[in-house]
Protein backbone atom coordinates (compact mmCIF):
# COMPACT_ATOMS: atom_id res chain seq x y z
CA UNK A 1 0.00 0.00 0.00
CA UNK A 2 0.83 3.01 -0.83
CA UNK A 3 1.74 5.80 1.62
CA UNK A 4 0.19 9.18 1.77
CA UNK A 5 3.28 11.43 1.10
CA UNK A 6 4.32 8.87 -1.67
CA UNK A 7 1.63 9.40 -3.26
CA UNK A 8 1.52 13.24 -3.60
CA UNK A 9 5.30 13.04 -4.55
CA UNK A 10 4.79 10.73 -7.66
CA UNK A 11 1.46 13.15 -8.47
CA UNK A 12 3.93 16.12 -7.86
CA UNK A 13 6.87 14.30 -10.05
CA UNK A 14 4.19 13.65 -13.03
CA UNK A 15 2.96 16.85 -13.17
CA UNK A 16 6.68 18.27 -13.34
CA UNK A 17 8.10 15.34 -16.06
CA UNK A 18 4.79 14.67 -18.10
CA UNK A 19 2.56 17.73 -18.12
CA UNK A 20 5.91 20.42 -17.44
CA UNK A 21 3.88 22.58 -14.86
CA UNK A 22 5.59 25.88 -13.90
CA UNK A 23 7.20 25.96 -10.58
CA UNK A 24 4.75 28.39 -9.22
CA UNK A 25 1.71 26.20 -10.39
CA UNK A 26 3.50 23.20 -8.66
CA UNK A 27 4.21 24.64 -5.59
CA UNK A 28 0.53 25.49 -5.47
CA UNK A 29 -0.36 22.20 -6.00
CA UNK A 30 2.17 20.70 -3.42
CA UNK A 31 0.42 23.48 -0.96
CA UNK A 32 -3.38 22.40 -1.12
CA UNK A 33 -2.34 18.72 -0.81
CA UNK A 34 -0.17 18.70 1.98
CA UNK A 35 -2.99 20.61 3.67
CA UNK A 36 -5.62 17.90 2.27
CA UNK A 37 -3.31 14.61 3.36
CA UNK A 38 -2.75 16.42 6.52
CA UNK A 39 -6.47 16.63 7.66
CA UNK A 40 -6.99 13.08 6.27
CA UNK A 41 -4.50 11.44 8.28
CA UNK A 42 -4.53 13.35 11.14
CA UNK A 43 -8.02 14.97 11.84
CA UNK A 44 -9.84 11.99 10.24
CA UNK A 45 -7.69 8.83 11.19
CA UNK A 46 -7.99 7.56 7.64
CA UNK A 47 -4.52 5.34 6.88
CA UNK A 48 -5.01 4.86 2.92
CA UNK A 49 -5.89 7.04 -0.08
CA UNK A 50 -7.93 4.00 -1.28
CA UNK A 51 -10.16 4.68 1.39
CA UNK A 52 -11.67 8.07 1.30
CA UNK A 53 -15.31 8.79 0.20
CA UNK A 54 -16.83 11.90 -1.05
CA UNK A 55 -17.73 12.77 2.85
CA UNK A 56 -14.21 12.67 3.69
CA UNK A 57 -13.43 15.54 0.86
CA UNK A 58 -16.48 17.35 1.93
CA UNK A 59 -15.56 17.59 5.61
CA UNK A 60 -12.35 19.04 4.61
CA UNK A 61 -13.86 21.54 2.77
CA UNK A 62 -16.20 22.73 5.68
CA UNK A 63 -12.84 22.81 7.38
CA UNK A 64 -11.28 25.08 4.88
CA UNK A 65 -14.51 27.10 5.06
CA UNK A 66 -14.55 27.83 8.78
CA UNK A 67 -10.68 28.79 8.28
CA UNK A 68 -12.14 31.85 6.13
CA UNK A 69 -11.37 30.51 2.90
CA UNK A 70 -12.73 32.27 -0.12
CA UNK A 71 -15.18 30.28 -2.72
CA UNK A 72 -12.18 31.10 -5.04
CA UNK A 73 -9.70 29.63 -2.78
CA UNK A 74 -11.74 26.38 -2.02
CA UNK A 75 -12.27 25.92 -5.51
CA UNK A 76 -8.69 25.77 -6.47
CA UNK A 77 -8.55 23.26 -3.43
CA UNK A 78 -11.16 20.98 -5.19
CA UNK A 79 -9.22 21.53 -8.66
CA UNK A 80 -6.20 20.41 -7.26
CA UNK A 81 -7.79 17.17 -5.21
CA UNK A 82 -9.78 16.10 -8.01
CA UNK A 83 -6.85 15.70 -10.46
CA UNK A 84 -4.67 14.26 -7.85
CA UNK A 85 -7.51 11.96 -7.18
CA UNK A 86 -7.78 11.27 -11.19
CA UNK A 87 -4.31 10.45 -11.12
CA UNK A 88 -4.52 7.65 -8.55
CA UNK A 89 -7.12 5.95 -10.32
CA UNK A 90 -5.11 5.81 -13.49
CA UNK A 91 -1.90 4.36 -11.91
CA UNK A 92 -4.25 1.70 -9.68
CA UNK A 93 -3.52 3.55 -6.46
CA UNK A 94 -6.87 3.62 -5.84
CA UNK A 95 -10.08 1.83 -6.89
CA UNK A 96 -12.55 4.70 -7.24
CA UNK A 97 -12.60 8.25 -8.02
CA UNK A 98 -14.43 10.47 -4.65
CA UNK A 99 -14.19 13.41 -6.33
CA UNK A 100 -16.88 12.40 -9.55
CA UNK A 101 -19.78 14.02 -7.99
CA UNK A 102 -18.24 17.06 -6.25
CA UNK A 103 -19.38 20.72 -7.39
CA UNK A 104 -17.45 23.22 -7.33
CA UNK A 105 -18.54 26.57 -4.74
CA UNK A 106 -20.22 29.40 -6.74
CA UNK A 107 -17.45 31.83 -6.98
CA UNK A 108 -17.67 35.94 -6.70
CA UNK A 109 -16.43 37.24 -10.05
CA UNK A 110 -14.70 40.19 -9.19
CA UNK A 111 -13.28 42.55 -11.98
CA UNK A 112 -9.62 43.04 -12.36
CA UNK A 113 -8.19 46.32 -11.24
CA UNK A 114 -7.15 48.08 -13.95
CA UNK A 115 -5.20 51.36 -15.11
CA UNK A 116 -6.26 54.03 -17.27
CA UNK A 117 -3.91 54.89 -20.42
CA UNK A 118 -2.79 58.15 -19.21
CA UNK A 119 -1.69 56.22 -15.51
CA UNK A 120 -0.06 53.73 -17.50
CA UNK A 121 1.74 56.27 -19.22
CA UNK A 122 2.75 58.08 -15.97
CA UNK A 123 4.06 54.66 -14.08
CA UNK A 124 6.19 53.87 -17.81
CA UNK A 125 7.84 57.47 -17.29
CA UNK A 126 8.46 57.45 -13.45
CA UNK A 127 11.73 55.25 -14.16
CA UNK A 128 15.25 57.53 -13.77
CA UNK A 129 16.84 57.15 -17.25
CA UNK A 130 19.84 58.28 -15.75
CA UNK A 131 20.83 54.94 -14.53
CA UNK A 132 20.48 51.91 -15.89
CA UNK A 133 18.09 50.75 -13.75
CA UNK A 134 15.69 53.14 -14.58
CA UNK A 135 16.53 52.38 -18.55
CA UNK A 136 15.86 48.70 -17.42
CA UNK A 137 12.59 49.13 -15.38
CA UNK A 138 11.43 51.10 -18.53
CA UNK A 139 12.21 48.76 -21.02
CA UNK A 140 10.17 46.13 -18.46
CA UNK A 141 7.43 47.96 -17.97
CA UNK A 142 7.13 48.72 -21.45
CA UNK A 143 7.37 45.17 -22.40
CA UNK A 144 4.42 44.14 -19.66
CA UNK A 145 2.16 46.46 -21.14
CA UNK A 146 2.84 46.07 -24.88
CA UNK A 147 2.23 41.99 -24.59
CA UNK A 148 0.33 41.53 -21.38
CA UNK A 149 2.68 38.87 -20.52
CA UNK A 150 2.61 37.33 -16.83
CA UNK A 151 5.77 38.57 -14.84
CA UNK A 152 7.25 35.25 -14.61
CA UNK A 153 7.03 35.07 -18.14
CA UNK A 154 8.41 38.31 -18.34
CA UNK A 155 11.84 37.53 -16.18
CA UNK A 156 12.29 34.12 -18.29
CA UNK A 157 12.97 36.15 -20.92
CA UNK A 158 16.42 35.17 -22.78
CA UNK A 159 17.49 37.34 -24.87
CA UNK A 160 17.02 35.11 -27.99
CA UNK A 161 13.37 35.60 -27.35
CA UNK A 162 13.84 39.05 -28.44
CA UNK A 163 13.62 40.11 -32.11
CA UNK A 164 13.80 43.81 -32.58
CA UNK A 165 14.17 44.01 -35.87
CA UNK A 166 11.63 41.99 -36.43
CA UNK A 167 9.03 43.46 -33.83
CA UNK A 168 8.01 41.00 -31.79
CA UNK A 169 8.68 38.48 -28.46
CA UNK A 170 8.20 34.83 -28.02
CA UNK A 171 7.67 33.90 -24.61
CA UNK A 172 6.56 30.26 -22.55
CA UNK A 173 3.39 30.86 -20.97
CA UNK A 174 2.00 27.71 -18.97
CA UNK A 175 2.72 24.52 -19.61
CA UNK A 176 5.78 25.67 -21.50
CA UNK A 177 3.39 26.76 -24.25
CA UNK A 178 4.98 28.88 -26.67
CA UNK A 179 4.03 32.24 -28.42
CA UNK A 180 4.80 34.95 -30.28
CA UNK A 181 3.29 38.37 -29.66
CA UNK A 182 4.07 41.91 -31.53
CA UNK A 183 6.05 44.41 -29.90
CA UNK A 184 5.50 48.67 -30.24
CA UNK A 185 7.74 51.15 -31.33
CA UNK A 186 8.26 52.50 -28.23
CA UNK A 187 8.64 49.33 -26.20
CA UNK A 188 10.95 48.40 -29.15
CA UNK A 189 13.25 51.80 -28.60
CA UNK A 190 12.87 51.37 -24.77
CA UNK A 191 14.18 47.42 -25.29
CA UNK A 192 16.87 48.79 -27.57
CA UNK A 193 17.96 51.47 -25.24
CA UNK A 194 18.51 49.32 -22.47
CA UNK A 195 20.42 46.09 -24.32
CA UNK A 196 22.88 48.69 -25.55
CA UNK A 197 23.07 51.32 -22.44
CA UNK A 198 21.58 49.49 -19.60
CA UNK A 199 22.39 46.14 -19.37
CA UNK A 200 26.22 46.12 -20.15
CA UNK A 201 26.31 47.90 -16.86
CA UNK A 202 24.27 45.30 -14.83
CA UNK A 203 26.18 42.40 -16.09
CA UNK A 204 29.06 41.33 -14.03
CA UNK A 205 32.27 39.54 -15.79
CA UNK A 206 31.93 37.04 -13.26
CA UNK A 207 28.13 35.90 -13.94
CA UNK A 208 27.30 35.78 -17.52
CA UNK A 209 23.75 34.85 -18.30
CA UNK A 210 21.02 35.43 -21.60
CA UNK A 211 18.26 36.40 -19.20
CA UNK A 212 17.02 40.15 -20.23
CA UNK A 213 15.76 41.90 -17.11
CA UNK A 214 19.11 41.46 -14.39
CA UNK A 215 19.11 43.02 -11.00
CA UNK A 216 22.39 45.18 -9.96
CA UNK A 217 24.08 42.20 -9.53
CA UNK A 218 23.68 40.77 -12.65
CA UNK A 219 21.57 37.85 -11.78
CA UNK A 220 17.40 37.62 -13.27
CA UNK A 221 14.97 39.88 -11.59
CA UNK A 222 12.70 37.73 -9.60
CA UNK A 223 9.08 38.37 -9.40
CA UNK A 224 8.88 39.52 -5.61
CA UNK A 225 11.50 41.97 -7.17
CA UNK A 226 9.63 43.63 -10.03
CA UNK A 227 6.31 43.75 -8.16
CA UNK A 228 8.36 46.17 -5.67
CA UNK A 229 10.06 48.19 -8.47
CA UNK A 230 6.59 48.86 -10.06
CA UNK A 231 4.69 50.22 -6.48
CA UNK A 232 8.25 52.68 -6.19
CA UNK A 233 7.35 53.68 -9.63
CA UNK A 234 3.57 54.01 -9.07
CA UNK A 235 4.09 55.82 -5.95
CA UNK A 236 6.69 58.13 -7.40
CA UNK A 237 3.79 58.60 -10.82
CA UNK A 238 0.99 59.29 -7.80
CA UNK A 239 -1.27 56.85 -9.05
CA UNK A 240 -3.87 55.89 -6.20
CA UNK A 241 -4.94 52.68 -7.37
CA UNK A 242 -3.15 49.42 -5.89
CA UNK A 243 -0.54 47.76 -8.15
CA UNK A 244 -0.36 44.28 -8.01
CA UNK A 245 1.52 41.66 -10.34
CA UNK A 246 -1.38 41.62 -13.04
CA UNK A 247 -2.13 45.10 -13.30
CA UNK A 248 -0.32 45.94 -16.55
CA UNK A 249 -1.81 42.99 -18.05
CA UNK A 250 -5.01 43.62 -16.48
CA UNK A 251 -4.58 47.08 -18.48
CA UNK A 252 -3.48 45.35 -21.56
CA UNK A 253 -6.27 43.41 -21.82
CA UNK A 254 -8.93 45.59 -21.01
CA UNK A 255 -7.26 48.82 -23.29
CA UNK A 256 -7.12 46.43 -26.37
CA UNK A 257 -11.01 45.72 -26.02
CA UNK A 258 -12.00 48.86 -25.06
CA UNK A 259 -10.27 50.11 -28.92
CA UNK A 260 -12.14 47.03 -30.76
CA UNK A 261 -9.62 44.35 -30.67
CA UNK A 262 -10.91 40.82 -31.65
CA UNK A 263 -11.42 38.37 -28.58
CA UNK A 264 -9.70 35.69 -29.96
CA UNK A 265 -6.65 37.87 -30.82
CA UNK A 266 -6.36 39.28 -27.44
CA UNK A 267 -7.24 35.35 -25.91
CA UNK A 268 -4.45 34.98 -28.21
CA UNK A 269 -1.75 36.95 -26.77
CA UNK A 270 -2.80 36.48 -23.07
CA UNK A 271 -2.14 33.04 -23.49
CA UNK A 272 -5.65 31.71 -22.20
CA UNK A 273 -6.58 28.47 -22.68
CA UNK A 274 -10.38 29.22 -22.63
CA UNK A 275 -12.02 31.91 -24.34
CA UNK A 276 -14.13 32.62 -20.98
CA UNK A 277 -11.21 33.52 -19.20
CA UNK A 278 -10.38 36.26 -21.17
CA UNK A 279 -14.49 37.54 -21.46
CA UNK A 280 -13.98 39.08 -18.21
CA UNK A 281 -12.35 42.13 -19.84
CA UNK A 282 -15.58 42.46 -21.82
CA UNK A 283 -17.25 43.24 -18.44
CA UNK A 284 -14.38 45.57 -17.32
CA UNK A 285 -15.50 47.77 -20.38
CA UNK A 286 -18.57 47.50 -20.19
CA UNK A 287 -18.23 48.83 -15.98
CA UNK A 288 -16.44 51.62 -17.61
CA UNK A 289 -18.65 52.86 -19.86
CA UNK A 290 -21.30 52.71 -17.47
CA UNK A 291 -19.24 54.83 -15.37
CA UNK A 292 -18.49 57.20 -18.54
CA UNK A 293 -21.90 57.86 -19.37
CA UNK A 294 -22.75 58.61 -16.06
CA UNK A 295 -19.74 61.08 -15.48
CA UNK A 296 -20.66 62.77 -18.53
CA UNK A 297 -24.13 62.52 -19.96
CA UNK A 298 -26.13 65.51 -19.31
CA UNK A 299 -29.50 63.06 -17.84
CA UNK A 300 -27.44 60.43 -16.78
Amino acid sequence: MIEMQDAVADYLHFLRVERQLSTNTLTSYERDLQVYIKDLSKVQQLTSLNDVERIHILSHLQLLKTKGNSSRSLARHISSIRSFHQFLLREKVSNSDPTVHLEMPQMDRTLPKILSIEEVEELIAAPNLGKPQGLRDRALLEILYATGMRISECISLNLEDLHLTMGFVRCFGKGGKERIIPLGRTALAACNEYLTEGRPKLIKPTHRTDVIFVNQRGKGLTRQGVWKLMKEHAMKAGIQNEITPHTLRHSFATHLIENGADLRAVQEMLGHADISTTQIYTHVSKTRLKDVYKQFHPRA
